[in-house]
């Protein structure tokens, strides 16, 4: 195949070629049985934007690295976008989120003997949760605003798409960190039995599931973004709003470490609900104190909840699960 796909090319032979495009196909709104037909007539059949679904697919192919996003923007339908957006929200929400939990649920001990397992489910479904909450707020917020804006509504006076990002590009991290995790204390923690085959899948899925998700917040932080952006700079130029400058969010990074001995005495308190105060009070260091070690502990594990340090804690002997209240 060429370097970018073209309007000329089969769709059986792009699918063929990658098969990140099935992910892509149906959030269109197409279906397989596509013949010989190229991706034009495929688009045209059922009222798809040919160029915006090039768009996409093009930017899953070189991973948003190999693309002149103006070119790009200039090509598409905002509106065929949202749409490809809003069927993905619906796709990980409503399809792919609840089969994983029950493949899940399928590979691993339930019973009132495994906390471990308990655990872990009560971990994947705050994930689930967190996933839906951030693409409800996308739908109602983020979109809603851009819809706005294509009907002749004015630009946000609190920064525009970049106010409405900012929360946005957080919650993209704070996802793809969640879905790490998540990974990691399976992989680490979990004792698995006769259902490992089971886990391993659960966990290609989770795996498959992370670059779908991160190629999903990439497009939406990229060319969506973009494509806004270009809007609202339109709609300043029709109403004389001079154009904001941009805010470009900072990420955190870290490195691991081994855990103190004051930082193991601090995830046994957090794993027994305690708050940052009554942890202070017990070890007798200040709340600020407190946060620092929780801190060190999230860089140096890895492990950002509550539920994920109580699996470490449990795991490693920190605590005994008498301890725990579920």
């Amino acid at each position: 195949m060429s370097e970018k796909y073209k309007e000329t090319d089969r769709m059986g032979d792009i699918i063929c070629d990658d098969y990140r495009i099935l992910q892509v196909i149906g959030r269109f709104g197409l279906t397989l049985g596509f013949g010989d037909h190229t991706v034009a007539e495929t688009c045209k059949a059922v009222g798809v934007d040919a160029p915006t679904f090039l768009a996409v697919v093009n930017f899953i192919r070189s991973d948003g690295r190999a693309l002149n996003l103006a070119d790009v923007v200039d090509s598409l339908s905002l509106t065929a976008l949202m749409d490809y957006l809003h069927r993905s929200h619906d796709y990980f929400v409503k399809f792919r989120l609840p089969a994983i939990r029950r493949k899940l649920i399928e590979s691993i001990d339930c019973s009132a003997r495994n906390q471990i397992a308990f655990l872990v489910l009560k971990f994947y479904d705050e994930f689930a949760t967190e996933v839906e909450r951030h693409m409800d707020y996308e739908d109602k917020h983020i979109h809603t605003y851009v819809s706005g804006l294509m009907n002749g509504a004015p630009v946000g006076q609190d920064g525009g798409i970049h106010g409405l990002a900012h929360r946005h590009h957080d919650n993209h991290a704070q996802i793809e960190k969640s879905l790490s995790e998540l990974k990691s204390i399976i992989i680490k923690y979990y004792p698995t039995g006769s259902n490992a085959c089971l886990l391993n899948d659960v966990l290609m899925d989770l795996f498959m599931t992370e670059e779908d998700l991160f190629s999903h917040c990439r497009l939406e932080d990229t060319l969506f973004l973009e494509a806004v952006v270009r809007l609202e700079d339109e709609c300043r130029e029709r109403t004389g709003v001079e154009t904001l400058p941009e805010e470009i969010p900072v990420e955190e990074t870290g490195t691991g470490d081994v855990l103190s001995e004051r930082e193991k005495e601090v995830i046994v308190c957090v794993v027994r609900g305690m708050s940052n105060k009554e942890i202070a009070e017990q070890l007798y260091i200040s709340v600020n104190t407190v946060m620092t070690h929780r801190r060190n502990i999230s860089r140096k594990l890895h492990i950002h909840s509550p539920a994920g340090l109580t699996i470490y804690a449990i795991v490693n002997g920190l605590i005994n699960l008498d301890d725990v209240e579920l």
